[in-house]
């Protein structure tokens, strides 16, 4: 005998986000106070089943000194040229609730200033979506991925013929395919669409151009029939840290920032010594490869995560968008650092930088809207490091004492 469905015993709340569903929402679940005392209507359209709000105090930091450079893609393949550089002073909007953070940036940033200030570098863009075919066979997946690359300049223009005749906006003009790459593996061809998004992220307009060319190109014109498409198949770096993005790029920005700390900056500043940051070097390098880490370095995700914050970006994207490589060596009398990022997932427009807080502190730095994501993918990987240096330094000292009591006087211990 089939089970019966039984009625829910709490009635389903609204799922408008008009301000009587909110309202109900709220009332409903006990909700009181802070929650309902926020004006939402500013949030209304950035996610579902809305009913507050939450409030991250933001501090701002520096200024960092930095050399930035002035990127454009160059067409058709999508390679990024540097146009011109300019040394700007910018000041960073962190939101968090991690004591000692803000003034650990600061100071990294004050050590860089005073010894000439940082340098940042963009050397790729691109965003991915690893699609995948179900074959009836290894020879017909090779056949597949044969004819995938074999057609990338096709596919291409079938997508722009597409763009251009939907009115609807259900396929993005900004998403340009600019490579694919194929594995093959038993019956499983897998496919990688590379794209550019603008100014934006991209991931949404990046899937919704990949479902096309797999359903309307792949599916309609390959020479095999697969059994079916899957959009996303896990080979991607999507939301997910992998060693092929690490190593590779492919998924947001490759930026790389760095400095060279002067004796005395390290001295007075982040009151350590050279010899010692570099024996952390050495001892943290080996710990990272002996745990099988995906990155090294020392705690780049709280900047990163911090800038998120402020500035509506995708917090989901913090973990990938947090790998990186950080190098230290002697330079002369100083000590060069530097770190790569090399899925550093960030935008301008679009989502959540359209809120009125997010455009407010992207204005802070100068990069809201158009033209400004180059901009501001160096400005964080420029904090990024800057965080590196300090706690570092915090770490790189006897027994690691001023790291231990940074935690203790700021972390909230009692």
């Amino acid at each position: 005998m089939a089970n019966k469905l039984r009625p829910m015993a709490t009635p389903r709340l609204p799922r408008r986000n008009d301000p009587e569903s909110i309202r109900a929402r709220q009332r409903a679940l006990g909700l009181d106070g802070e929650v309902t005392a926020l004006d939402l209507a500013p949030f209304a359209s950035a996610q579902e089943s809305l009913t507050g709000a939450a409030v991250i105090p933001v501090s701002v930091v520096g200024p960092l000194r930095v050399s930035l450079g002035d990127y454009e893609l160059e067409e058709p393949l999508g390679k990024v040229v540097e146009v011109g550089r300019a040394e700007e002073e910018v000041y960073v909007p962190l939101a968090h609730t991690e004591g000692g953070l803000s003034i650990s940036l600061d100071r990294g940033a004050l050590a860089a200033a005073q010894s000439g200030g940082f340098r940042t570098y963009v050397l790729r863009d691109r965003m991915t979506r690893a699609s995948c075919f179900v074959c009836s066979s290894t020879e017909e997946a090779v056949s597949l991925a044969r004819f995938v690359e074999a057609h990338l300049a096709e596919a291409r223009r079938w997508l722009a013929e597409r763009v251009e005749a939907d009115s609807s906006s259900a396929l993005s003009r900004h998403a340009r395919l600019r490579e694919v790459e194929t594995h093959v593996v038993g019956p499983l061809c897998h496919v990688m669409w590379a794209f550019t998004t603008g100014d934006a992220c991209g991931p949404n307009m990046m899937t919704r151009n990949s479902y096309a060319l797999n359903m309307g190109f792949v599916m309609e014109r390959a020479p095999v029939k697969p059994r079916r498409a899957i959009l996303e198949a896990n080979m991607g770096g999507d939301k997910k840290p992998s060693h092929r993005y690490f190593q590779r790029g492919g998924h947001g920005k490759t930026v790389i920032a760095e400095c060279t700390l002067a004796e005395e900056s390290v001295r007075r500043v982040l009151r350590t010594t050279i010899d010692d940051l570099l024996e952390l070097s050495w001892a943290g390098t080996h710990g990272a490869v002996a745990s099988g880490m995906q990155s090294v370095a020392f705690t780049p995700a709280s900047a990163i995560a911090a800038i998120f914050a402020a500035t509506g970006q995708d917090l989901g994207m913090v973990g990938t968008s947090s790998m990186a490589h950080g190098t230290g060596h002697r330079a002369g009398d100083g000590l060069n650092c530097a770190i790569r990022l090399p899925g550093l997932e960030v935008g301008t427009v679009g989502g959540g930088t359209t809120l009125p807080y997010a455009r407010s502190w992207l204005q802070l730095m100068g990069c809201a809207g158009p033209g400004k994501v180059y901009r501001f993918a160096q400005i964080v990987a420029a904090a990024a490091l800057a965080l590196e240096i300090s706690a570092s330094a915090a770490m790189a000292t006897a027994g690691s004492e001023s790291f231990f009591r940074a935690h203790q006087e700021r972390g909230g211990m009692r």
